[in-house]
């Protein structure tokens, strides 16, 4: 029955988390005229890409456990490292950018759902389905791969394109110098939080087998 529950609640959060990246995409790009550029910029914000992270850790351990990828997504150091991901997701648009944007109507409230619903449906599939004693320290290190790649093709294409996803990764705007800080700032972020998500998963634990 647990294994029953657990599925079930990964296959509803995961379902949530596809549709609305994909109602997003159709109501962001597709209904406007979809163009190669509008899709490129979409998917270059960190928001959708850890969205469909979520979306896919959720539900190919449920529909392909016995898979490699199953196997892998179901790991705890990659759930806790996909944990820290998307409460970064909630925290940053909370604290920095939900006044900034001129969303309305669905578009604004599917950006709500990506935000606001999935972080704390991933985040509690963690806390209750993830056995979380056994994650080594190093996965705050390891887990800085994905914000790494991300932060060299936000530069990158922003220096080919002009575009930049957050107006605090604006190089235009902010100059090299405080755009690299801020992202310097987040990457430590990333870290703090990760490790704070290992310790919290161990002493988890340890109350947990103490019982």
């Amino acid at each position: 029955m647990p294994g029953a529950i657990k599925d079930l609640y990964r296959t509803i959060a995961g379902a949530i988390a596809s549709f609305s990246v994909g109602i997003q995409y159709w109501l962001v790009v597709l209904d406007g005229g979809a163009t190669l550029r509008g899709s490129v910029h979409f998917f270059s914000y960190f928001t959708i890409l850890t969205n469909i992270l979520v979306a896919v850790a959720l539900l190919v351990p449920v529909v392909a456990p016995a898979s490699r990828a199953g196997h892998f997504l179901d790991r705890p150091p990659v759930r806790t490292a996909i944990a820290g991901y998307i409460i970064v997701v909630g925290a940053v648009y909370y604290l920095l950018l939900r006044n900034t944007g001129h969303a309305q109507g669905w578009t604004l409230f599917f950006e709500h759902v990506l935000h606001y619903v999935t972080p704390p449906l991933f985040v509690l599939d963690w806390l209750l389905f993830v056995p979380k004693g056994g994650v080594p320290w190093r996965t705050g290190f390891a887990c800085l791969g994905f914000p790494a790649v991300y932060a060299v093709w936000t530069l990158a294409y922003g220096a080919l394109s002009g575009w930049y996803p957050y107006p605090f990764l604006d190089v235009p705007d902010l100059g090299y110098a405080q755009a690299l800080l801020n992202m310097a700032g987040l990457v430590t972020a990333f870290l703090i939080l990760e490790l704070v998500l290992v310790a919290i998963g161990r002493l988890l634990a340890r109350s947990a087998s103490a019982r």
